[in-house]
């Protein structure tokens, strides 16, 4: 064991998440300047991300804004996605030390009107034949019910991948009479503190009601022997080795662009692909 105890690990394949104080104060203050000069430099119409679909029966307008992969706007974040402590622990949840990336985003929800997210796993996004997909969430605010914050059902990744009941090819979300936002577990979080949970465990947030913004910064990590069941998104970095190596075996399902192909495009001809 690198960084968990057998306690805290025995916790996280008990309840499918752990909360690790892995930041020093220095780090978070860092994160928290370079966070909110990108956030400051995007325009808000652009930002906006709150899902749509029949699980929202709230009339009153609600907002949250989001933008990927920070570590292409600042190195901050880049530093970050190899960060010591942070690489540890979730190579004791994964069990190697082979670690690759799949993405980061960020979420700022605004005092008052920030959205709430349904109860959902994240599996639903981009599936792997082995599960071993983990969300490192950092919390650059406190985090409580009243801000927006975090609600988990503990186990529920012991359950396996639930239906899909969105009605919105664009957003994905498990059945919320089942798994009601109001018997969920709060998961409250202090500054500065990390997140990790697997991408099996049906989570959601709340509406933020506070006066004050609610930020987090979120990045996904797999094994290096693990690969997509389907064609899925490709985003900006991903399969980039964090620790170790990628297994030969894990191939992507996108193909990158070869020179012959661009001058191929350029000259206009089809079937280039």
């Amino acid at each position: 064991m690198k960084c968990l105890t057998e306690d805290q690990l025995k916790a996280y394949e008990r309840d499918g998440y752990t909360v690790l104080d892995l930041l020093t104060e220095n780090e978070v203050d860092e994160l928290s300047r370079e966070y909110d000069a990108i956030f400051d430099k995007q325009n808000k119409e652009d930002m906006e991300a709150t899902w749509s679909g029949d699980w929202n029966k709230q009339k009153e307008k609600t907002e949250v804004y989001s933008i990927h992969a920070l570590q292409l706007y600042s190195a901050v974040f880049t530093r970050l996605l190899l960060h010591e402590k942070i690489l540890d622990a979730c190579e004791d949840i994964l069990g190697t030390c082979n670690i690759i990336l799949h993405h980061t985003k960020a979420h700022k929800k605004p005092p008052s009107t920030g959205s709430p997210f349904p109860m959902h796993q994240d599996y639903h996004y981009f599936p792997h034949e082995k599960d071993s997909m983990v969300a490192v969430f950092i919390s650059l605010d406190e985090a409580s019910p009243e801000n927006g914050g975090l609600c988990v059902y503990p186990g529920s990744h012991k359950l396996g991948p639930q239906k899909d009941c969105s009605d919105n090819p664009l957003t994905h979300y498990v059945d919320q009479t089942r798994f009601p936002m109001g018997n969920a577990m709060p998961v409250t979080l202090k500054r500065g503190q990390v997140l990790i949970f697997s991408y099996l465990l049906v989570h959601g947030s709340y509406n933020n009601t506070s006066k004050h913004d609610r930020r987090m910064y979120l990045m996904q990590m797999y094994a290096g022997d693990d690969k997509p069941i389907s064609d899925q998104e490709t985003r900006p970095c991903q399969t980039m080795v964090l620790r170790g190596e990628r297994i030969i075996a894990n191939t992507p399902v996108w193909k990158p662009l070869i020179q012959k192909d661009i001058l191929a495009k350029k000259m206009g001809v089809q079937g280039a692909m």
